[in-house]
């Protein structure tokens, strides 16, 4: 589907660029003289005494400008011949896109992709903006009347403008690196946290200092769509976070008997992710989500497939299903990974960054069109499924006419007529009745369906593959696939998988986390450094790891470690973490910031808060510092806590103005204001059934308050990790009773259970209220 453009000059844009991978290879054939981003173009344009013209998308979206105006013989002699230009993708190179996006964000009230920014030769900004057309148009400077306008500006008021850059960057630098007055929480965020969200939260009673946790709870029930889902209208994003804060809020209000408030939460998270996965923003075919749906109902999307949207939903249906034990919801969490599985990863283990909107609608053209692979005819349908082509149609809402009429959003531009992008408009009991079948039989036949049509769709042009392995993208889907070897064993044995779920031995999904950890360690990770690189494309990238790629690595490892119980990834979790804080921490100010600052050319360090479409660097970190803090001994124990109190401390203001950009760092504020986690501490032969069931039903249930800790009291490295690190755990180790191969502790506030050794009385224990532990 074509963007919606605007812009004007010096104007923005909010539109939502498709352009992924390979950027630079992409614009290659243009006429413009590109440079990448770095010491090459800024020499070169000091010694050429011109300014810079910076264009940042990513690959799909941009094909707008550089069809229309960089593959312009008279543009491109514009920009040869009084600017030296740059081109960067931002997911190469965020650090880039940062700085001049929240130049032009703060200068114009907006932002968006394509964005076009002029500097002087020292890369500070002076003028920029989104898209431009070529030409002037309904009252718009065109492409060519700005570069005209800059070229005249740069000559007569040099120096107005590289003062007011100048200007520009040290007040943005001072506004976006925030600091904390303390290093504790206020006493009422951190004392009164969970009593607070306990309080009825109405528009009246909201006070400055309300807990973040309720406000957030509260600003989304104020946005949710009771009849499609989701928060907000059209376009409608999947931001996983929200449903986060929701199921985490949801369990604290059920723990305070407020079942009621607890069942609203989890419906408006039940019925979002349900018209999720009936919606065209799923894939029905192949597997995975879609980056946005560009009406409210979820209908018709923007076709680009993201990696780090798959790894957080992947997570938040897995948790849904803990939590309702609804096979639905598992089915969709093996969807995406299968989709991951089968598509999107190499046969050594990196995870590719994107599937494309765009493809040709046949072999051989060169003109290519959003959504050309994945949207079909009824006659395409009634060709390939034949007997069973009614039964798909009334199913999916396939209409000769082409479907996408359930929203004035939908389609405005007639772009999908007589095209169908598959919708669930009724569940598969409703339509089962309707044609008087079984729901096993009705199931089973759709399943036959979508691979008859997934296997002809394998015959179309391909959308571009994005191959760039990021590694902050990739955390978050090895924590998925990590968590979905443990959790999906507690489906009932006589589930039935359809195509495209393919029904792996949850196992498989360790495997994978495994083999992904590992490609980042072997090619992104410098042991001698305990550095990060950033991506990864036929060798690593020149781009240091930012401390998302820190952060969400962590996570995954410790995900990993919980999970699979191998050491190994819990010992390089702490190392990536010293090394994080090392690179990122502000020591005085408190949190992280966004770059190393070891780079002279970016000219911004920032503390990153917002958890959009991705959650924040920040986030996380105060996630995993918590995490960590109930794994060690004191001494680093109490570490991580203040190093977590002082990260959130900094954001203070955040979560009593605005806690609805920030729904995970309330999560984690709460989840700070508990004394301790619950620790589970299972001690015993590792690849014994007896370990093994206890590990499921440790998974058994959703609890975000969980620190679980495996221990082979026969393997050396292990028990050599442990006495150095948490003596405690190295003495349940060592104390476990050698006859038995599997043995649970239960601990927290310092008081542990008797160790058991039976699974139903794990069961017993794990279902008790956290904190209720018997001293031994």
């Amino acid at each position: 589907m074509a963007a919606q453009t605007s812009a004007s000059f010096g104007g923005v844009s909010s539109m939502d660029c498709s352009l992924h991978s390979g950027f630079s290879l992409l614009h290659a054939h243009t006429q413009v003289d590109w440079y990448p981003w770095g010491t090459e173009a800024f020499e070169k344009a000091r010694k050429r005494d011109v300014p810079i013209f910076l264009s940042i998308s990513f690959i799909p979206l941009c094909h707008v400008m550089e069809v229309e105006s960089f593959e312009n013989e008279e543009i491109s002699r514009m920009l040869n011949e009084w600017f030296v230009s740059i081109k960067v993708d931002r997911e190469e190179r965020p650090d880039v896109d940062k700085v001049y996006m929240s130049y032009v964000q703060a200068l114009y009230g907006g932002g968006g992709w394509p964005l076009s920014v002029f500097l002087s030769p020292d890369l500070k900004p002076f003028m920029g903006g989104t898209y431009f057309p070529p030409d002037d148009n309904y009252g718009r400077p065109g492409f060519k009347t700005v570069l005209g306008k800059v070229k005249e500006a740069w000559e007569s008021k040099r120096d107005i403008l590289q003062k007011g850059g100048a200007v520009a960057i040290e007040q943005l630098s001072e506004a976006l690196s925030a600091t904390a007055s303390s290093r504790r929480l206020s006493d009422q965020i951190s004392q009164d946290v969970v009593k607070l969200c306990s309080e009825q939260v109405t528009q009246h009673t909201l006070v400055a200092m309300v807990n973040c946790l309720c406000k957030s709870r509260y600003q989304l029930s104020s946005r949710y769509d009771p009849k499609f889902g989701g928060f907000g209208s059209a376009p409608k994003f999947p931001r996983p976070v929200e449903i986060c804060l929701l199921l985490y809020e949801s369990n604290n209000l059920l723990r305070q008997g407020r079942e009621d408030e607890s069942n609203k939460n989890m419906e408006m998270v039940a019925h979002t992710l349900q018209c999720m996965a009936r919606g065209g923003i799923h894939d029905h075919l192949g597997g995975g989500f879609h980056r946005y749906s560009v009406d409210e109902c979820w209908h018709v999307p923007h076709f680009e497939k993201m990696l780090y949207d798959q790894g957080q939903l992947a997570n938040v249906y897995l948790d849904t299903f803990t939590i309702t034990k609804d096979v639905f919801y598992s089915s969709v969490a093996r969807d995406i990974l299968d989709y991951l599985k089968r598509d999107m990863i190499e046969d050594d283990g990196q995870i590719f960054s994107a599937d494309d909107a765009d493809s040709a609608e046949t072999d051989g053209s060169s003109k290519k069109k959003e959504g050309a692979f994945y949207v079909w005819t009824s006659e395409e349908v009634e060709e390939v499924l034949e007997i069973h082509a009614e039964l798909f149609k009334s199913h999916y809402y396939v209409k000769a006419s082409g479907n996408c009429d359930l929203s004035r959003m939908s389609d405005p531009h007639k772009e999908f007529k007589g095209k169908n992008v598959l919708f669930e408009r009724k569940d598969v009991s409703f339509r089962a009745s309707k044609f008087g079948m079984s729901i096993d039989e009705y199931a089973q036949i759709l399943g036959v369906c979508r691979q008859k049509l997934f296997d002809a769709r394998s015959y179309r042009p391909r959308p571009h593959l994005d191959d760039k392995v990021i590694v902050s993208w990739n955390g978050l889907a090895i924590s998925a696939f990590a968590r979905a070897s443990i959790i999906l064993k507690e489906e009932p044995i006589e589930t039935k998988f359809h195509f495209p779920v393919l029904g792996y031995n949850p196992n498989d999904y360790l495997e994978v986390a495994e083999r992904a950890a590992f490609f980042i360690k072997s090619k992104l990770y410098d042991a001698n450094t305990k550095r990060l690189q950033h991506s990864f494309r036929n060798g690593p990238s020149s781009a240091p790891g930012f401390l998302d790629d820190y952060a969400f690595l962590i996570s995954a490892l410790l995900d990993l470690y919980e999970c699979g119980g191998r050491i190994s990834w819990l010992a390089w979790a702490i190392k990536l973490q010293a090394t994080q804080d090392d690179l990122f921490l502000d020591a005085e100010g408190g949190g992280y910031f966004n770059t190393p600052g070891e780079d002279p050319s970016i000219l911004l360090r920032v503390k990153e808060d917002y958890d959009g479409a991705e959650p924040s660097g920040n986030s996380v970190s105060a996630i995993n510092l918590i995490r960590l803090s109930s794994m060690l001994d004191d001494k680093m124990s109490e570490y991580y806590r203040q190093k977590a109190e002082h990260l959130l401390a900094v954001f203070e203001n955040r979560f009593t103005e605005q806690s609805i950009a920030v729904p995970l760092m309330c999560c984690a504020a709460d989840m700070f204001a508990v004394p301790s986690r619950r620790q589970v501490v299972l001690v015993g032969d590792k690849c014994s059934k007896e370990f093994k069931d206890m590990i499921s039903i440790v998974y058994s249930s959703y609890d975000p308050f969980r620190t679980v800790i495996q221990i082979d009291p026969q393997d050396g490295d292990e028990m050599i990790f442990w006495e150095s690190n948490n003596r405690n755990i190295f003495n349940m180790a060592k104390g476990s009773p050698p006859d038995k191969v599997a043995v649970a502790h239960v601990c927290q506030n310092f008081m542990c259970t008797a160790p058991v050794t039976d699974p139903v009385a794990l069961s017993s224990l794990m279902s008790k209220p956290r904190g209720t532990v018997v001293a031994i």
